[in-house]
């Protein structure tokens, strides 16, 4: 048997739920899907999935050979994409989730520079990131900002981003400006929708504090543009904030404290691997913003 075509269908099966969605995404016949999967199964001797008539999920040992499946696949994909990368001549379509303010601020000039570079290639954007967007919208590349990537996804750091508070200077002129992190219970803060507290590091010593405020969102670029208003104040990345303090669009504030820095990945689903322009995108991105690496730290 192929069997690095059966394993491509055991994984999309495994991250699909269904023989049946799995079939459409790779091109092949339901009836092939299952016996590849069937050999899959053979070949290890083992059952590696749970199969009923509502929906298809993975054994204990289906979950362990997923992820050495994965792996066997991106060592096979990385071979090809060596021979492949003998070309200059690159193509494709692309799906990329990103934050809304990261897109903005910065991955659309890199987007426009690689595509100058590959005119063949298109890219899509869509404001998410999300597990469930990268299934089913069938997403390439997922820009998260986190520093504990997924474990069901293949993860690859592109830069530490440092944080700051920041509010308008018509906010604070309005309210006055917290001096010590304390002050800030007595503001509005603007809060992403998974976090109400924020931490904080003076002289070594850590405290957290827990904020409120009456605009909460799942995207960054929104909170931003809030605080831009002069409504409130808000905790921002590097990359989105020093451009804005620069501007005098925002100001930073308690510069005493330090605030928790994150980590900028872009994840993606095994399946990826098998296109050279997601592999070349990823490249791209890290090399372009290693160069620029002083936006993601905080301004001085």
């Amino acid at each position: 048997m192929d069997r690095l075509t059966a394993i491509r269908s055991f994984i999309e099966v495994a991250h699909c739920g269904s023989f049946t969605r799995a079939a459409e995404r790779i091109g092949l016949s339901r009836l092939q899907v299952s016996r590849h999967v069937g050999e899959v199964e053979n070949w290890l001797e083992q059952r590696l999935l749970h199969r009923t008539t509502r929906k298809v999920s993975l054994t204990s040992s289906g979950e362990a050979a997923l992820k050495r499946c994965e792996k066997i696949l991106y060592e096979t994909s990385l071979l090809e994409l060596n021979a492949q990368n003998k070309t200059p001549y690159l193509s494709g379509a692309l799906k990329i989730a990103a934050p809304i303010g990261l897109t903005q601020n910065i991955l659309l000039d890199a987007t426009e520079k690689f595509i100058t570079l590959h005119p063949n290639v298109t890219v899509e954007f869509f404001a998410s990131d999300s597990f469930a967007q990268l299934v089913d919208e069938r997403i390439d590349i997922a820009l998260r900002y986190t520093n504990q990537p997924d474990e069901s996804l293949i993860a690859r750091k592109l830069m530490k981003i440092d944080a700051v508070i920041c509010a308008s200077n018509a906010y604070l002129e309005e309210r006055g400006e917290p001096t010590e992190v304390e002050e800030l219970t007595k503001h509005n803060c603007f809060l992403h929708l998974d976090s109400s507290t924020w931490e904080f590091t003076k002289d070594n010593q850590q405290k957290s504090v827990d904020i409120s405020g009456n605009i909460k969102a799942n995207d960054i670029g929104v909170l931003s543009l809030a605080a831009q208003h002069g409504k409130g104040i808000v905790r921002l990345p590097c990359d989105l904030a020093n451009p804005l303090i620069r501007e005098h669009k925002l100001t930073r504030i308690l510069a005493d404290y330090s605030a928790p820095s994150s980590v900028l990945w872009a994840v993606y689903l095994s399946r990826s691997y098998q296109l050279p322009v997601v592999r070349q995108f990823i490249d791209f991105l890290a090399n372009e913003w290693s160069e620029d690496i002083e936006e993601s730290q905080l301004a001085r």
